[in-house]
């Protein structure tokens, strides 16, 4: 019979032993994430999926905040994140550490997840707004852009959500 594991079974790793150990060469940008729990399951995923760093732009909320680290469960103590005022100047930022830029989104000539190889070279995977999705103006300076194939009647997933998905299909 299956037993559920402890804690103590798990054998996490400290916030030290986090740090210390290699990580994903993956980015997340949150493009003007407006919900503090949203930006919180992310810190917890990319926690999760041993993800390089965050990037927060626009209006995304950053830590600390009550909203963001009830989600978080202390991933904002361990994950690495920086705030840039726009994802402009965050894509700037990738564009100079030689990034291949990979936009979240629904577009024409998008690439599907299950479709996608990723690449050799670091990679920034940008996430967009809950309402208008990835700026159009980030999404011509990307690299490639990825959909998610979806089959229901609903066009949109969770910020959150996608951002698992894309993970784990891009880390297995």
């Amino acid at each position: 019979m299956n037993q559920k594991l402890s804690m103590d079974d798990l054998g996490r790793m400290n916030s030290e032993e986090f740090k210390r150990t290699p990580k994903h060469k993956i980015v997340l940008v949150l493009d003007n994430i407006r919900s503090l729990n949203n930006v919180g399951s992310v810190f917890r995923t990319a926690d999760a999926f041993l993800i390089e760093a965050i990037y927060l732009c626009g209006v995304t909320g950053t830590p600390p905040k009550p909203e963001i680290e009830k989600t978080a469960l202390g991933a904002t103590q361990t994950v690495e994140w920086k705030y840039f005022k726009t994802t402009q100047d965050a894509i700037n930022d990738l564009k100079t550490k030689q990034y291949y830029i990979a936009s979240v989104e629904q577009a024409k000539d998008s690439v599907m997840l299950n479709n996608f190889q990723k690449p050799q070279k670091p990679l920034a995977l940008v996430f967009g707004n809950e309402v208008y999705g990835v700026e159009q103006e980030i999404i011509n300076q990307s690299d490639v852009v990825i959909e998610i194939p979806q089959y229901g009647t609903k066009h949109s997933l969770n910020v959150s959500v996608s951002i698992g998905i894309v993970l784990w299909e891009l880390i297995r």
